[in-house]
């Protein structure tokens, strides 16, 4: 994968991101890029202002996608490690290459995902893991509820 290219589409889950953290939500944006590169979707971690457990950036993403024939050769470019729950849609969907912002603050399932063929991307992205860790250290509590972990009361 093209490192510009994966910079420039990650620059488009940043943007969902920083909405998310604007209307008082967890900061992790997503986008799906089709084989072709056509953004498919984008959508941000919207759990708090929908009081939705269930809405990820990443199912956000594949949500706003709609319904394609196939997922194959498609990219899910995240702001952060996908958690397990969005690493089985990976899965589930047979997306084929996952983009990652940043897996400093937290790794998810993308080395699982590697073992079973996906393609992982990992950017390292600074300005990703600063907002990750602002937020983890401003919200503790909505962070290990986002992530299901029990935290600090």
């Amino acid at each position: 994968m093209d490192q510009e290219q994966a910079r420039a589409w990650l620059a488009t889950a940043a943007d969902e991101a920083r909405q998310g953290l604007a209307e008082g939500g967890v900061p992790v944006g997503a986008a799906l890029y089709g084989a072709d590169g056509a953004l498919l979707g984008r959508g941000r971690n919207r759990r708090v202002q929908e009081g939705d457990p269930s809405l990820h950036a990443e199912t956000a993403a594949f949500r706003a996608a709609g319904r394609q024939r196939t997922y194959r050769g498609t990219t899910m470019v995240t702001t952060l490690s996908p958690c397990w729950y969005c690493s089985g849609l990976v899965r589930q969907f047979g997306i084929s290459r996952v983009i990652v912002g940043e897996a400093r603050t937290f790794q998810g399932g993308h080395d699982w995902l590697a073992e079973h063929g996906v393609e992982i991307v990992i950017l390292d992205d600074p300005a990703c893991a600063a907002r990750m860790r602002e937020f983890v250290t401003a919200h503790p509590r909505l962070w290990h509820e986002d992530i299901g972990l029990d935290g600090p009361s």
